[in-house]
Formats: C-alpha cells, structure tokens, sequence
C-alpha cells in the first residue's frame, strides 16, 4: 500500500501544501510539522522543499525572509492570488474524482456523468 500511496499523493502534494497556505503563513519545517500532525508521517522534508521551490517558480506564494534564531533568515511562504486561484482549481478537480471514484465501489451509487474534469 505504501507505494500506491506515495504515488497518488505526488499527484495532491502540491493541493495539500496550498490548503495549508490557505490556513496560515509557513516556513518549510512548518508546513511539513502540520503534515506529519494530520497524518502524512512518512513525508520527507527534502520532498516538501523541492515542491516549495517549484511553487515559488510558478509564482503562486509570496516569500518573506524573516530572520532565525538559530542560523540564516527563514523563508515563510504566503498563498497569494495566483496560489488561491490554484487551490480553488485542487478543490474543483479532487471533488470531481472523489465523487467518481466513490461511484465506482460495488453497491455505490453512480456519479452523475458529466463532462467537467475530463479535459488534460
């Protein structure tokens, strides 16, 4: 199961770490605490700093270096407009798949078919 999971999560990772945006401005070692908290024991830090940066590239959080105590400046990461428009777009496409994954359980109901969420 470990396997299938690390792979399905390398598709939401990114989701996941905007939502946590969403709640509060973070550094790295933050954001990966408040993972391990809910759950997501098994990630490693070098996993959440390398998403960190491409998130950062693509222009969807704010940086704000802010001095530590112990060695140099933190970087704390803000969701901006770009990043909220993204995660809105995460919440969109992951309510689309739960909903039909959860349809394809024997004795489930069907999803509504639609269109939506089909495009790549």
């Amino acid at each position: 199961m470990a396997t299938q999971m690390t792979e399905m999560l390398k598709g939401t990772l990114e989701g996941i770490v905007l939502a946590i945006l969403a709640e509060q401005s973070a550094y790295g070692y933050e954001i990966t605490t408040s993972l391990r908290d809910r759950g997501f024991a098994d990630l490693a830090e070098g996993t959440i700093y390398a998403l960190l940066v491409r998130i950062e590239q693509r222009g969807l959080v704010t940086v704000e270096k802010v001095p530590s105590e112990k060695g140099p400046p933190r970087k704390v990461y803000s969701l901006n407009a770009a990043g909220r428009e993204r995660l809105a777009e995460f919440w969109e496409s992951w309510n689309f798949l739960a909903t039909h994954i959860e349809g394809l359980r024997p004795g489930a109901a069907p999803a509504p078919h639609t269109n939506e969420g089909t495009e790549s």
